[in-house]
């Protein structure tokens, strides 16, 4: 059973049922396994959670 875990800012409930469907289908045809073995995480962090570098990514100017 793969799992694959992503960590991304919040998204809507269409975009997170996009990204498993697109993930969850490439993993399944890559690794040769039925796309119901497959277990998609999705972990929504914000920005200020997050440090690159020495600075919060909230204060990265985009």
């Amino acid at each position: 059973m793969p799992v694959i875990t992503i960590d991304v800012p919040p998204m809507s409930k269409e975009q997170k049922k996009e990204m498993v469907n697109k993930f969850a289908k490439t993993a399944s045809e890559i690794l040769g396994l039925p796309v119901q073995s497959i277990v998609t995480i999705i972990r929504e962090v914000e920005a200020e959670n997050v440090g690159v570098g020495d600075n919060l990514l909230c204060d990265i100017p985009h």
